[in-house]
């Protein structure tokens, strides 16, 4: 099943996204924003089995995308002269023991080298585990509305060797997001939630996400998110569409719309929420991946350049794009089947850079400031 709802017709968005679905994902729904106004569409369905498509403008669980909210945050309270970038992080919070060379900066931009409580893959293929929470398979179905305190996901992450000495390299590491979760909350006195609302949710009127921190739910409408494990032999996918999100918090436990990704990312590269200084440091990445203050900043196929964010929960993906000035932005939606082997992972890198290709491609992408 596929539908469109847009001003113009873009059947070269709509093949992209019909072939996402040919790849296995369950269900896609995307929207652009660019000079020729809005588009939206979507295909596939809702949930497994079903006829009907998945909602255009339904809740999805984001992922890492809420790097990016938390991050604003952060430089938002750095704005208001509660926080400094350089600050140790430990004299914000003495109880863990940190480091006293990891700075705010450090874990804004994964270069702080904690250990990432969700588990690490080496550079020779080897992974050590994190949490229970975060185990492959049957156990993941069976301990996913545990509910995790995020101090616990720290010290079980600082009780594990650091990968390098704090600034010296670059490793993605959701432990320095519940650090930066813990660290707005040890600021401000209020929990995370009431600060996203204070400082982006409120004034942007993003009525359709939410920071459920250990919330099960996901408001309706919404597609459908499932895993599959092998049980005795046996493949069986479960609806995970419900869990704890508490095993992975700031990291990336918030839901939200493709119309309010898009609200965010345009307002946030427009300037409407960081003065220009902190939005040029959240801009500038670091030299081996590209990342910024919790945005990756990545060269488009034109030779253009694009600010993101990209995640996925669990059944549940979305994506954010914008160009540097916010004018240009696609969001998407994505429900499929996750497993143990991230067996989607090959097709959701291809279908990315499909999509980015025809948004952002053929030079027609802001120029690499």
């Amino acid at each position: 099943m596929s539908t469109t709802r847009s001003d113009q017709a873009r059947p070269e968005l709509q093949k992209a996204i019909e072939e996402m679905i040919d790849s296995g994902f369950v269900g896609v729904t995307l929207r652009v924003h660019d000079e020729h106004g809005e588009w939206t569409g979507s295909a596939g369905t809702a949930e497994l089995g079903g006829s009907a498509g998945p909602p255009v403008d339904g809740h999805v669980r984001i992922g890492s995308n809420t790097k990016t909210f938390v991050a604003t945050v952060v430089l938002q309270l750095v704005a208001e002269g509660r926080i400094g970038l350089e600050d140790p992080v430990a004299d914000h919070l003495p109880g863990f023991g940190l480091d006293r060379r990891i700075t705010v900066r450090m874990l804004l931009q994964h270069t702080s080298g904690i250990f990432n409580f969700t588990g690490e893959y080496f550079e020779d293929g080897t992974f050590t585990p994190g949490i229970p929470a975060t185990t492959a398979g049957r156990e993941w179905v069976e301990n996913r509305f545990t509910t995790y305190r995020p101090e616990e996901l720290v010290r079980l992450a600082l009780s594990k060797p650091a990968r390098f000495e704090p600034g010296t390299d670059w490793s993605y590491s959701n432990t320095n997001y519940v650090l930066a979760r813990l660290l707005i909350e040890k600021v401000t006195g209020r929990p995370v939630a009431e600060e996203m609302h204070r400082l982006i949710l409120g004034p942007l009127g993003l009525s359709g996400t939410v920071q459920p921190t250990t919330g099960t739910e996901i408001p309706e409408p919404h597609a459908r998110a499932y895993y599959r494990y092998e049980d005795a032999g046996e493949h069986r996918t479960v609806d995970v569409t419900r869990h704890d999100p508490s095993w992975i918090s700031s990291g990336g436990d918030m839901i939200s719309t493709t119309r309010d990704l898009h609200t965010f990312i345009s307002a946030l590269l427009g300037g409407k929420l960081l003065p220009d200084a902190l939005l040029a440091e959240m801009c500038t990445p670091e030299s081996k991946a590209g990342y910024g203050l919790g945005v990756f900043v990545q060269e488009t196929p034109g030779g253009g350049t694009v600010i993101t964010h990209n995640g996925g929960a669990a059944g549940h993906a979305a994506l954010m794009y914008g160009t540097p000035d916010g004018r240009r932005t696609l969001t998407a939606a994505l429900n499929y089947v996750d497993d143990a082997d991230l067996s989607m992972g090959a097709a959701f890198q291809q279908a990315v850079q499909r999509l980015v290709a025809e948004v952002f491609g053929g030079g027609q992408a802001e120029p690499a400031q």
